[in-house]
């Protein structure tokens, strides 16, 4: 009994060397956490000062002009997502590299932007702003706006898909895709993506009130 309560000089250099690694992966992933997070606000608080710069000059000039004029510098607020349905609003950044997806869902380069032709693709991390997309169902609607251009989409296809399976493809019309890994609520790398496909919400016709 009393050799059972004591332990080695080695097993009590071996058990603090885990403690201590423990401690320092769970502050990592805390730091990491709460970068992301203020960046994400800081983000929000840029889109919506472009927001007012934007409306200020569409009056001053009578007219509004397209925010898709120009590249957008790898982290910059692009858009705004929402989806009422799941409760996500989230600012889309420009960019989808480890630094981007840690402040918010990122707009994959050369894709389209949200409500121009071709397909629009957005990704983001499924234990961060993702987190609730596996809710998403068919019919449901999904909000994004990049200066004056709103668009309303309708989702009209949900599909899980291999890692090894092609997931993006190009389209001529409007299309916006939503992409995050799969299982959400999975221990470690998830093996397979999630990929949601919208397209536009055809415009109210005139006198219609929507």
């Amino acid at each position: 009994m009393e050799s059972s309560r004591r332990r080695s000089p080695w097993a009590r250099r071996t058990g603090g060397a885990l403690v201590a690694t423990g401690l320092l992966l769970v502050t990592f992933a805390g730091t990491r956490y709460v970068e992301g997070a203020v960046r994400a606000e800081a983000v929000r608080e840029q889109w919506e000062a472009a927001q007012v710069r934007a409306a200020v000059e569409a009056t001053r000039n009578g007219v509004f002009t397209s925010v898709a004029a120009g590249g957008f510098t790898p982290g910059s607020p692009l858009a705004r997502l929402r989806i009422p349905s799941i409760g996500l609003d989230e600012i889309v950044v420009a960019g989808v590299g480890d630094v981007e997806l840690n402040v918010g869902p990122g707009h994959l380069p050369g894709s389209a932007l949200p409500g121009q032709p071709g397909n629009s693709v957005i990704s983001g991390h499924r234990d961060r702003h993702f987190l609730r997309l596996g809710g998403l169902a068919l019919g449901d609607t999904v909000v994004t706006e990049m200066g004056p251009r709103r668009t309303q989409w309708i989702v009209v296809s949900r599909r899980v898909l291999g890692a090894g399976e092609p997931a993006l493809f190009a389209t001529v019309d409007a299309t916006l895709t939503l992409t995050t890994c799969w299982p959400i609520r999975f221990f470690g790398p998830a093996p397979d993506r999630l990929v949601v496909t919208a397209k536009p919400l055809e415009p109210p016709a005139a006198g219609v009130q929507g």
